[in-house]
């Protein structure tokens, strides 16, 4: 194993890597760059954070992934919907949004209702369970938390996840609604994200803390929705053993608890090469390429 030989490929590569941090057996062990002075985007990576907040408000019983995603959505939208939407919808749960598993939506809400605008997408056969990416399933259900615990879900996130983990008033976007934007948005530091991973490592707990349960936190990095990158859990993708929070332009933590080992890094490289999973894969995982 070699993290030198890892910041050697970036820097050899020109690879624009913000920061980087290492962790074996939940310590940090070794770190690149800027890891804790400035904050940048984490786009999709918004997403497993939408999933915490859903996983604690299931654990205090005010959520329930079977149930249809209208029951958690606000009454005066709900009551807008055509009979046709309400009928498709009331057959969408939670679970179903969660995992990416609905079929038809646009990549991002548009319009001067982003949730109005996302309810009236004409789904064809919404009853077929395929993987399908869109930041509208996240959106959906960031708006359906925030009811279901009846408060803003950044202040929510800010009380129950936020604070707990020693991160202070992330930065965040909101919808033209004035909802959470549970897809995208947010900015954190490497090491804040590397905290995200460090909770979901330690099954729940952060420094002796339970945030959440180890129940959910075992569903949501577990398959519950194949697809050809490997499997999608609850907004976490799946990493070999292991298991990933995955931002468009490489922001990424991967936790492999069979190795013991965290590694997260902030970059902003907008291409589809290899180059750095390849490298971290090699100097820090030891898999052959």
């Amino acid at each position: 194993m070699s993290f030198d030989g890892f910041i050697n490929d970036i820097q050899f590569n020109n690879l624009n890597v913000h920061g980087v941090e290492f962790y074996q057996k939940g310590k940090l062990v070794d770190s690149f760059g800027d890891t804790i002075q400035t904050r940048y985007p984490i786009y999709s990576a918004t997403k497993t954070i939408t999933s915490i907040a859903v996983g604690i408000a299931f654990d205090e019983g005010k959520i329930k992934m079977e149930e249809s995603i209208l029951k958690y959505l606000p009454s005066e939208v709900v009551e807008k919907l055509s009979k046709k939407q309400k009928e498709v919808y009331s057959n969408i749960t939670v679970e179903r949004l969660m995992t990416m598993s609905v079929k038809g939506y646009p990549f991002r809400p548009k319009g001067k209702s982003w949730l109005e605008t996302s309810l009236r997408v004409h789904l064809e056969s919404p009853e077929e369970r395929v993987f399908d990416y869109s930041n509208i399933p996240a959106y959906l259900v960031g708006v359906a938390a925030s009811c279901a615990v009846e408060e803003d879900l950044y202040e929510y996130l800010n009380r129950k996840l936020f604070t707990p983990l020693g991160i202070e008033n992330p930065s965040y976007g909101r919808c033209p609604d004035g909802y959470f934007y549970g897809a995208s948005n947010m900015e954190l530091t490497v090491n804040e994200l590397s905290r995200i991973g460090l909770l979901l490592y330690n099954n729940g707990v952060y420094e002796n803390q339970r945030i959440i349960s180890e129940n959910y936190v075992r569903a949501a990095t577990s398959v519950q929705q194949t697809n050809k990158e490997g499997g999608y859990g609850y907004f976490v993708w799946k990493y070999r053993d292991g298991f990933s929070i995955n931002g468009k332009w490489k922001q990424k933590c991967y936790v492999l608890p069979s190795q013991e080992k965290i590694i997260s890094f902030l970059s902003d490289i907008q291409d589809s090469a290899p180059v750095l999973k390849e490298s971290m894969e090699r100097n820090l995982l030891n898999y052959p390429k």
